[in-house]
Parts: C-alpha cells; sequence; structure tokens
C-alpha cells in the first residue's frame, strides 16, 4: 500500500536520518511526530503499535493470497490507516497554523509513492514479456498504464460486469493496483477535504475538529449506505468502486479526530487490543470476505484495526501492543508498501507459468521469502535513497522531476511496447486471404497456394477485437424503446429487404455474425442483432431458465413477437466443456413451438465444442497437435436439435464439420485459430464459413 499507509509516523517535509534498528528509548525520543501519547490515546509519540500492525495486515494479505486464495480484510486496514495518518498530519498543520501547501504535499506523497511503484511495474512487464503467453500482453499493457495513473480500480470494476473481458479466471499481475489507485485519488481528493474545512472553520468561527468531524461523518454515512447497495445489487463491480470505500478512509479518519477523547483504562486498552487482534486475524477465515466486501461486513476488521490503535501502548506485559511493538514486526513495517507490491506478481507469475490454481507448502513459503527479499531491495536500493535525499525536497520542481521521471520510465518502455504491437497487426492484416484461409481450406477442391510462414490470425494481442457487431442501431419498424435492448442493432437500413432475420441470444450466437452478415448482405436480407453474454434464447418461463437472464429474454420475445421478422437465428444446443453433454438450450423447444406457430421461421444452429482449457493459448505454450480434442469427447453423437426436425418452420443448421473435420476438433484450421478462448469462435474463422452456412441455410430453407 501507499508509504502513508506504511508509516506509523507523519515525517515533517525533510525526512529524518533514523538508523534502521534504533533502540525504543531513541526511536521515541527522535520520532516524537504526533501519533500517540505515552498511554497510547493521545496526540504525542511514535506509535511503535501501529507499525507492527501494518506489518500484521500485509503478512495477512501474503499468506491469505499465497495459501488460501482468499480475500483477508487487510487491505481495508491499510485503506483506514492511510487516512488516519493522513487527518493526524493535516489537523496538527492547520492547528498549528503552518500553510497547508497541498501542492508541495502532492508533489511530496507520489514522489514517495511512485519509485517502488514503477519498479514493480517495469519488472512485472519483464516478466510477463518473458514468462507468459502473449495472448496476455495487451490486458497486462493496458494495466500497466491504469497502475501508473492510478486508475487500475475502475478498469477493472468495468473487467468485472464485462462478460467478454477475457481471461477473468486468471488474476492480472497488476490487479493489485487497485487498492493503490483509490488510495492515490484519496490522496488528492483528501487534502481538498482539509483545506476546505480550514476555510470553513474560519468562516463560521467552528473548531476545526469539529468541521472535519460534520464532513467525515457525511462521507462515512453516504458512502457507507451506498457501498451497502452496491455490494448487494452488482458486488463484482462495488469491490473496485472508490466511491464504495471512500467510508474505510472516513472511518480512519473519524478515530483520527476522536483518539484524543478516547482514553480507557490500561486494563480495558490491554482488551481492547487482543480483541483486535484476534478478531483481524480471523476476519478471513469467519466471513465471506471475496463475496460481501466493501458492503458493511468490512466494519469486521475496521473495527479490529481500531481497538488497536485505541489500545495504544499500555506498558502491560501481556498487551497486544508489545507483540506488535516487536522489533521483527516494527522492521517488516518498513518495507511493507514494498512487500504488498511484488508479492502478487510473484505469485501470479508463478501461478501462470506451472499452470496451478494454488502455490503448494514450499513452492507457496519459496514466494514469500521471494517477496519479502525483494521488498528489502526495492525498499533499501530504490525507495529509502530518494527519500532522503533532501536535494529533492528543496524545490517543487525537483519533486516533480522525480515524479515525471518515475512516469517516463514506465511510460516510455510500454508506449514502445504497443508501439510494436500494433506494428505488428497491420502487417498481419496486409497479408493476402490465401494465406489463412481458415475453413475455405475444407471445401472439396482447395489448393493451399499461400504463405506457409505467414502468422496464424487472429494474433495474441488482437484476441480483444474478434468479436462482430453491426453497424447501426436499431431504426425505423425495427427500432426499440425497452432499456434492455438498448443494443439492438442493425445491418444498413433496406428499403425492400427479401427477408427480415433478427439473430438472437448469447455471445454463442453472436459469433455466428461474422459468417451471417456477408449472407445477409448477399441474399438482401435485412439482419438484427439482440444480445446478451450468458443469455441463450429460450422460453423465459422455462424450468430452470437462468434468473439473470428472465428479464431480458422477456424482453427480446416481446421484440420478436412485435416486429414478427420471417425467421430469427438462435443457438439450438449447449455444448459442455466436460464431455460430450449435449443439450438442447433451455426452454427451447417451446419457444420453436410457438414462433414457428406464429409463422416466424426458427433457424437452429448447432453449438460449437467447448473446452476445458483456454484453446489459443494452449496453441501459444504446446503446439496445435497436442491441443486436439475427440469429437466425441466434445459434443453428442448426433445433434440434439435434430429431435425438433419434424417441427414445421424449424431448420437446424450444422457446421461441425467445419469445425471438427474427421474425428477431432483441432485448434487450428487454415492458419486461423478457431477458438479465442476455452468456448468462442475467432471472428477471423467465423468469417471463413460464410461460404458453408449460406449454402446450408438456403439448402434447408429452400429460400
Amino acid at each position: 500500500m501507499p508509504e502513508t499507509s506504511f508509516s506509523a509516523v507523519v515525517r515533517p517535509r525533510r525526512a529524518v536520518k533514523v538508523p534502521p534498528s534504533p533502540s525504543p528509548r531513541h526511536a521515541a525520543g527522535r520520532r516524537r511526530l504526533a501519533t500517540g501519547a505515552g498511554t497510547g490515546t493521545g496526540t504525542g509519540h511514535f506509535r511503535p503499535e501501529i507499525q507492527g500492525l501494518r506489518s500484521l495486515a500485509v503478512l495477512m494479505v501474503v499468506v491469505y493470497h499465497v495459501f488460501l486464495d482468499r480475500v483477508s480484510g487487510g487491505v481495508d486496514v491499510f485503506l483506514m490507516i492511510s487516512a488516519f495518518l493522513l487527518t493526524l498530519s493535516f489537523v496538527r498543520k492547520v492547528e498549528g497554523g503552518r500553510p497547508l501547501g497541498l501542492a508541495g504535499h502532492w508533489l511530496h506523497r507520489f514522489k514517495r509513492l511512485l519509485p517502488a511503484a514503477a519498479v514493480t511495474i517495469l519488472g512485472t512487464l519483464v516478466a510477463v514479456g518473458v514468462l507468459l503467453p502473449s495472448s496476455r500482453w495487451t490486458a497486462v499493457i493496458e494495466q500497466a498504464w491504469a497502475s501508473l495513473l492510478y486508475w487500475q480500480n475502475w478498469l477493472l470494476a468495468a473487467a468485472s460486469v464485462d462478460y467478454y473481458a477475457r481471461d477473468d479466471s486468471l488474476a492480472s499481475p497488476l490487479q493489485h493496483f487497485w487498492s493503490l489507485s483509490i488510495q492515490g485519488q484519496v490522496f488528492i481528493l483528501w487534502p481538498l477535504i482539509f483545506a476546505a474545512g480550514a476555510w470553513l472553520s474560519r468562516r463560521l468561527g467552528w473548531r476545526y475538529r469539529t468541521v472535519l468531524a460534520v464532513a467525515f461523518g457525511a462521507v462515512f454515512a453516504g458512502s457507507l449506505a451506498f457501498s451497502v447497495h452496491e455490494t448487494a445489487t452488482n458486488q463484482a463491480f462495488a469491490y473496485f468502486d472508490t466511491r464504495a470505500r471512500l467510508w474505510e478512509f472516513a472511518a480512519g479518519s473519524l478515530l483520527a479526530l476522536a483518539l484524543p477523547y478516547l482514553r480507557p483504562a490500561r486494563a480495558l486498552r490491554v482488551v481492547l487490543g487482543w480483541t483486535g487482534v484476534l478478531a483481524m486475524l480471523a476476519c478471513g477465515l469467519v466471513l465471506p470476505v471475496g463475496q460481501a466486501f466493501p458492503g458493511a461486513v468490512a466494519l469486521w476488521p475496521l473495527l479490529a484495526a481500531a481497538l488497536v490503535i485505541v489500545a495504544g501502548q499500555t506498558g502491560a506485559q501481556v498487551g497486544a501492543d508489545r507483540v506488535l511493538s516487536a522489533r521483527p514486526l516494527v522492521g517488516l513495517g518498513n518495507v511493507s508498501y514494498a512487500l504488498y507490491l511484488v508479492h502478487w506478481p510473484i505469485l501470479t507469475v508463478y501461478l501462470a507459468t506451472t499452470d496451478q490454481a494454488r502455490a503448494g507448502l514450499g513452492a507457496g513459503l519459496a514466494i514469500i521469502a521471494a517477496s519479502i527479499g525483494a521488498a528489502y531491495l526495492v525498499t533499501y536500493l530504490v525507495e529509502t535513497p530518494l527519500r532522503r535525499a533532501t536535494w529533492t525536497e528543496a524545490a517543487w520542481w525537483r519533486m516533480g522531476t522525480v515524479v515525471a521521471a518515475c512516469l517516463l520510465v514506465v511510460a516510455t518502455p510500454v508506449a514502445a511496447w504497443q508501439l510494436n504491437i500494433d506494428r505488428a497487426a497491420r502487417a498481419a492484416a496486409s497479408g493476402v486471404s490465401a494465406d489463412n484461409p481458415g475453413a475455405l481450406a475444407l471445401r472439396p477442391g482447395y489448393e493451399a497456394v499461400g504463405d506457409p510462414d505467414a502468422p496464424t490470425l487472429p494474433l495474441a494481442t488482437q484476441l480483444d477485437l474478434q468479436w462482430a457487431s453491426l453497424d447501426h442501431p436499431c431504426e425505423g419498424d425495427l427500432a426499440t424503446a425497452d432499456p434492455l435492448l438498448e443494443l439492438c442493432r442493425q445491418t444498413t437500413p433496406l428499403t425492400a429487404p427479401d427477408k427480415v432475420v433478427v439473430l438472437v441470444g448469447d455471445s454463442h450466437a453472436e459469433q455466428w455474425l461474422e459468417a451471417l452478415e456477408p449472407v445477409a448482405a448477399q441474399q438482401n436480407w435485412q439482419l438484427v442483432a439482440l444480445l446478451k453474454g450468458g443469455c441463450a434464447f429460450g422460453e423465459p418461463t422455462a424450468p430452470g431458465q437462468n434468473p439473470d437472464c428472465l428479464d431480458w429474454l422477456h424482453a427480446a420475445k416481446q421484440y420478436v413477437l412485435d416486429v414478427h421478422p420471417d425467421a430469427i437465428f438462435t443457438v439450438a444446443t449447449a455444448a459442455s466443456p466436460t464431455g460430450p453433454d449435449e443439450r438442447l438450450v433451455t426452454g427451447y423447444r417451446d419457444l420453436v413451438t410457438e414462433m414457428t406457430g406464429l409463422g416466424i421461421d426458427v433457424l437452429g444452429v448447432r453449438d460449437n465444442p467447448r473446452f476445458a482449457v483456454d484453446m489459443y493459448e494452449c496453441v501459444e505454450q504446446r503446439g496445435a497437435d497436442p491441443c486436439e480434442v475427440d469429437l466425441d469427447r466434445a459434443l453428442a453423437p448426433v445433434s440434439p436439435a435434430e429431435a425438433l426436425s419434424g417441427i414445421p418452420g424449424f431448420f437446424p443448421v450444422d457446421l461441425t464439420d467445419r469445425l471438427c473435420p474427421g474425428t477431432a476438433c483441432p485448434p487450428v484450421i487454415g492458419n486461423v485459430y478457431v477458438y479465442l478462448d476455452d468456448n468462442h469462435l475467432t471472428a477471423d474463422y467465423a468469417a471463413t464459413l460464410a461460404t458453408d452456412l449460406r449454402e446450408r441455410l438456403l439448402a434447408v430453407t429452400g429460400w
């Protein structure tokens, strides 16, 4: 986490050179910097137990990530502590009559944060480029920009609700920068609140602490209410949403304001300290942290940490502060920011390169040891020298130079990498079609005339572009005012189309657009697309229908009934990634019966195979031949859609022989990748199916 959250002392503008391991007596004397009174509840002394608290929190984060693959609640503790320390610093400035100097503060803050972050991002990019398949590069590069500019949380929030986001089962090596991004945003916002509070305090004649208490109380209440609501309705997005996390920072600020007035007896403080420590350790084990945060459940780790801070230095032999103030924990606190930064890339790259879901005991301990070692190197070779270089603090432009240098040292290689990727993509796109015939290579009489050394398409860095869409929003008689169908799209409007065909369904219907659109153009059909990821088109009232799709299915069905097209194009079956357990789409028979009874033809294409592994990455790592899957292990011997062939107006369409020629389903056909992941066709391959699709549609329908 950022430096403020990893400092039990709010340091003055000029760095104080302190030996790495001073004695407690000398440390307290040298660092009497307004973080706690001698009793541990006022505002006057260095608080080693807070240093130990953040060390405990980062260890929880690392251990939970490495061994339990769970969220610990430690990050929430960091968020609160960062605001706690930031508030102490600004309150001391205002009450001491010193200028806030916001511009200098921001430069100073990011000068402290960016060097270690830049080194981590650069190291991660090198590891990704060397060790991970190129299909991961584009996403990691995008996240490198977002991490560098403190926007990672919003990028991940958008991806969390994007059905088409690639590799959502594989953690990004830079994913953990989401919390750093939120903190960076708060480090800009909070000083503005402090400055506004100082102005209001003078205008209203109120005590500064009172103004801040009202402001942060409002932020706490409003953000917590928003967090509870968004977590209940859209938890995946809420987890990364800054607005849903502001209350955790506000809690730290309120604690800092209230701390001088909290003076419990020593015996009670001993109880509070241990209660807080034990509650923190139990949080990730007892609570469904990953699924319930950042709602009200996140109060648990925050209250636990608050109890430790309120307990302070008890002076008791049995106090929790005695353990938290131990030299190993306090020393680890010096590298805790760097440890948080480096542990996640080391873990995720290891898991990706070894194709494991979780590290074993030996590997996990090695990862933790390597992370601690790397954290010490980053801290003492990069962060500490820059922090102790007093010349960087002598003028604002010097701090700005350090910030700019950190940005440039990452931005330059990232931009160059992107340019190389774009250049390769343009070169591949300029190749002749004979180099990448795809399914056309399976047609009778085909003769290979392309360059055998031409790259296989699509390139790994272009996979995010492998989704087809139609060019125009639905308009005229095909328009809809239903907000659930706001993504309704159509081909160029035709004045007298021979047919109106509505393609409707999920991503497995969408992937046929690249093949169906040229057919529609050749046959003078008006093509419309109604799509929602994860929602195959079947009768909405059918038992077992996906509850998340019900409203959309009702809306899509009503649209079809209102428009009454000549035909709908749907996916009739659903394959299984674990074997040939292929079945009809839920509610499909009832839908076909109703639609055909109303005079609407139903074109039901058979589903493509689905797999247990990402077929594109499999080819990257092992080559094409080892990734082939036997047809009898991927699909049923006979398409389940054939059972509906007796219904007048239903026309089954099966292109399995173009996906699995012979007895196997290869991942590459005609120098084109067939699949972009574990279950979707690439748009490049689907485009080469247009001729076959046209012939088979016309053959079964007689149009």
